[in-house]
């Protein structure tokens, strides 16, 4: 105990330069902290004034607060003693090592790159992208965030989305709603054409320009199928989708146009036994 005491004594100067030097590096990584989530706020919320997409000012302000930490990081490194040239060089190297091991998760950033460039997507949009629909919330720097109708939030992985088609249902204002409506062979065609045109001519919410569409489509097995293709705007689409679907199987019961289960006509013969 005397020992250390008195390597303390002799030492003093030495320690409390180190002291002093480390309690600067802690510092310089707490203002490092602060400053890059300042500077991110900043420049998000002078974006946001800009009228730039959430989606893009989320991916930037990341980029932004990681490389300021990492400038903080190698202040205080420095600060301590630590030669940081050396250390970008072994950094380097390790950075190397773990890219190579890091495949993924290179390939989600670069995909997330991708993604703020040609921006096939914006936050509040709904999108179909990486096997996933839902509306974007936010794109990180490794995954995408989406959040499904019923209320769950999905992270899916950048370079899965750009890897695959991705439909965007919210880019164009309007959109076509498809049905497809089979009725019986004994049916009057042109009567049922009438009965579907008086069905759409009763909802507001289409739209005259496109016009809609109402055609004999294909002769099935069981049924004559029509294909019934209004306009609506992007909004309505649901809500339009399922009125018509109802008031149609209303329509054609009113007017006793059946619309047949699947079936099928079995023959049978009788061959005459030789004897």
């Amino acid at each position: 105990m005397d020992k250390f005491m008195t390597w303390i004594s002799n030492n003093q100067e030495l320690i409390l330069s180190y002291t002093i030097k480390f309690v600067v590096a802690i510092l310089i990584l707490i203002i490092g902290k602060m400053i890059a989530n300042s500077v991110a706020k900043l420049l998000g919320k002078g974006l946001t004034r800009k009228g730039v997409d959430g989606a893009v000012i989320s991916f930037l302000s990341a980029i932004v607060k990681s490389v300021i930490f990492i400038a903080a990081i190698l202040m205080a490194l420095s600060q301590v003693g630590v030669q940081t040239t050396s250390f970008i060089a072994i950094l380097g190297a390790a950075g190397l090592a773990i890219g190579l091991s890091l495949q993924g998760s290179l390939s989600n950033m670069a995909s997330g790159v991708l993604i703020i460039t040609f921006r096939p997507f914006r936050a509040g949009e709904y999108v179909e992208a990486g096997g996933v629909s839902g509306t974007v919330e936010e794109v990180n720097i490794f995954q995408t965030v989406l959040k499904t109708p019923d209320n769950k939030v999905v992270f899916v992985p950048n370079a899965q989305i750009t890897g695959q088609p991705i439909t965007n249902y919210s880019r164009e204002d309007t959109r076509r709603v498809d049905l497809l409506i089979g009725v019986s062979y004994d049916a009057d065609l042109h009567k049922t054409k009438e009965v579907l045109e008086s069905v759409l001519k009763a909802d507001d919410r289409l739209l005259k320009e496109p016009a809609w569409n109402i055609q004999v489509h294909a002769l099935n097995n069981s049924s004559v199928d029509f294909i019934v293709r209004p306009w609506v705007n992007v909004g309505d689409y649901w809500p339009v989708y399922w009125d018509l679907m109802r008031e149609i199987k209303i329509a054609l019961d009113k007017n006793d146009i059946g619309i047949p289960y699947p079936q099928m006509d079995v023959h049978l013969f009788r061959q005459a036994s030789q004897d």
